[in-house]
C-alpha cells in the first residue's frame, strides 16, 4: 500500500483526536453551565476554549493538527442571576455564574462533530482504496 495512503489516514486519525478533545472542553464547559462560586468573592467557573496548532512529523513527512492549548475564556464576562437566597449572593442579591453560553457550545460542538466525520470519511475512503488495490493486484 502506498504511502500517500497511511499518510492520509494518519492525518485524518490526528484530526479526529484533536476534535475529540474539543468535545471533551466543550463538554466540560456545557457541565458547568450552572456551577455557581460557594461565597460572594470566589470566581464561578471560566469556560476553557482550545486552540490548535500544525505540527509537522518529519519521520513521516506530514503536517499534522494537534491541540496547541487550553485556556480560559477570559474576554467573555460572567453574567449575574438574581438569586438572593445563594450564599454566593452579594448585598443586591446578585451571584456571578459562569461565562458559558450554551448556544456557542452547541454551536463549537456541532463544528467539532462534522470536522471529526469528515476526518473519518477520508479514513474510510484511504481504507476502501487500499482494499480496491489489493484486489486488483491479486486479480479479482
Amino acid at each position: 500500500m502506498s504511502d500517500n495512503l497511511f499518510g492520509a489516514m494518519t492525518i485524518s486519525a490526528n484530526g479526529m483526536k484533536a476534535q475529540g478533545e474539543r468535545v471533551r472542553v466543550i463538554s466540560e464547559n456545557v457541565a458547568n453551565a450552572d456551577t455557581a462560586p460557594l461565597s460572594p468573592d470566589e470566581e464561578p467557573y471560566r469556560r476553557k476554549i482550545i486552540t490548535f496548532k500544525n505540527v509537522m512529523d518529519r519521520d513521516k513527512g506530514l503536517k499534522l493538527v494537534q491541540v496547541d492549548d487550553i485556556k480560559p475564556d477570559t474576554k467573555t464576562g460572567f453574567t449575574d442571576k438574581y438569586m438572593p437566597y445563594h450564599p454566593a449572593a452579594n448585598e443586591a442579591g446578585y451571584v456571578k455564574m459562569p461565562n458559558v453560553n450554551m448556544m456557542i457550545e452547541m454551536a463549537d460542538l456541532r463544528e467539532a462533530q462534522r470536522s471529526y466525520e469528515a476526518n473519518l470519511g477520508m479514513i474510510q475512503q484511504s481504507r476502501s482504496m487500499a482494499m480496491s488495490t489489493i484486489d486488483l493486484l491479486r486479480g479479482n
